[in-house]
């Protein structure tokens, strides 16, 4: 009850000073010039904390929010997800000299051969009007004296319940570079002693470069599936720095023929 009418005297409040204020300035024409100048110097000082309240909410209400699991999938979709490293704040947000199988949050890692890593990853805030993603994950690679780099992302268990031969998963990023280079992403399922894997090359010329993972060309044993993952593979990436602003996995039946 208390409560209740602290906010009905609030309310209150705020109309009579918004009331009062509009008094003020329509009455600016005429008001002594005394007068004035005490108005305008509370009126100064009020603007400064509106104006800093304004940025700050603007600024926060601009931006995806935290938590976001926004997607955009098909009406036959029966799982789609986004990774926590573009979902929400990780407790390390990032690592520079990266060493090969460094673990950034709970599913992903970074994997490579290189003698000197001259690697680094982190996790940003997505900032854009039309980023869905909350976050984004920035890799910075300068002299690069490996033979391979990857980004592995480690899929929750229901990505495999219910997982079939008929399925495919699809596999959606938001990349920015500094410089054109190849990225493969490679989709690995484990069932029983055997992984069956499919590579696709990202297309990224295009805006969205979406890929999908067509799993009856594979020798899937549905009775066996035990877990996913993802490989995205960087090839040539010295000298570069890559944003991958979002990314999404969905899974669907095949439509029958």
């Amino acid at each position: 009850m208390t409560a209740k009418r602290s906010t009905v005297l609030s309310k209150l409040l705020f109309k009579r000073t918004l009331g009062n204020w509009a008094r003020i300035a329509d009455a600016a024409r005429t008001t002594p010039i005394s007068t004035l100048r005490k108005q305008r110097s509370n009126a100064r000082r009020m603007l400064v904390h509106l104006n800093h309240f304004v940025h700050v909410a603007d600024n926060r209400l601009a931006l995806p929010a935290i938590g976001s699991q926004a997607i955009q999938k098909s009406h036959d979709t029966d799982w789609a997800w986004r990774p926590e490293a573009w979902t929400g704040p990780l407790p390390v947000h990032g690592m520079a000299s990266v060493p090969s199988k460094s673990v950034l949050g709970n599913e992903l890692s970074l994997h490579h051969d290189c003698k000197l890593s001259e690697l680094s990853l982190r996790q940003l805030r997505n900032t854009r009007e039309a980023d869905l993603a909350p976050y984004g994950l920035r890799m910075d690679v300068f002299k690069f004296d490996g033979s391979f780099l990857s980004i592995v992302i480690d899929c929750p268990k229901a990505s495999v319940e219910g997982l079939r031969r008929k399925h495919l998963i699809r596999m959606e990023p938001i990349i920015e570079m500094e410089k054109p280079l190849e990225i493969f992403a490679r989709l690995n399922i484990k069932n029983g002693p055997n992984t069956e894997q499919v590579v696709r090359e990202l297309p990224l010329h295009e805006k969205t470069p979406m890929v999908e993972f067509d799993l009856a060309y594979t020798k899937l044993n549905e009775k066996r599936v035990d877990s996913m993952w993802i490989d995205l593979i960087f090839e040539n990436p010295q000298m570069n720095q890559v944003t991958i602003r979002d990314l999404t996995l969905s899974r669907r039946p095949r439509a029958d023929v």
